[in-house]
């Protein structure tokens, strides 16, 4: 695996200028995107949402689901690739808005403590 230093000289333009590992274009959400979705649905209570189902379970369900990603990441991290870092850490910052949410926090409160 690459070292963190080689991965963020090699691949920074590219992720910046939002190009995959091929160079082609890539329709990307960013984060603050995501999260005005997630925070839509909410508010609009949109049917058949499985982000309104696990924000009507609570902060329990919320809290576990943020537990199973943030362990799933570290395992992806410690002996797969890459490619399945990636996807487990876009399920845990997923689940990390949704605990936002139920939380009352935006983006910014989250930013300006960063």
């Amino acid at each position: 695996m690459d070292s963190p230093s080689s991965v963020q000289n090699d691949h920074f333009c590219d992720w910046r200028e939002g190009r995959g590992k091929e160079g082609a274009r890539e329709a990307m959400k960013t984060f603050d995107e995501l999260y005005l979705e997630l925070a839509e649905k909410w508010r609009e209570r949109t049917p058949g949402s499985g982000s309104v189902d696990a924000l009507d379970k609570g902060i329990h369900h919320i809290g576990k689901k943020l537990l199973e990603e943030a362990a799933e990441t570290w395992m992806a991290a410690e002996y797969e690739g890459a490619e399945r870092v990636a996807e487990e850490l876009s399920q845990l910052l997923y689940w990390s808005q949704l605990v936002m949410i139920s939380a009352g926090l935006t983006p910014h409160d989250v930013y300006s403590r960063l």
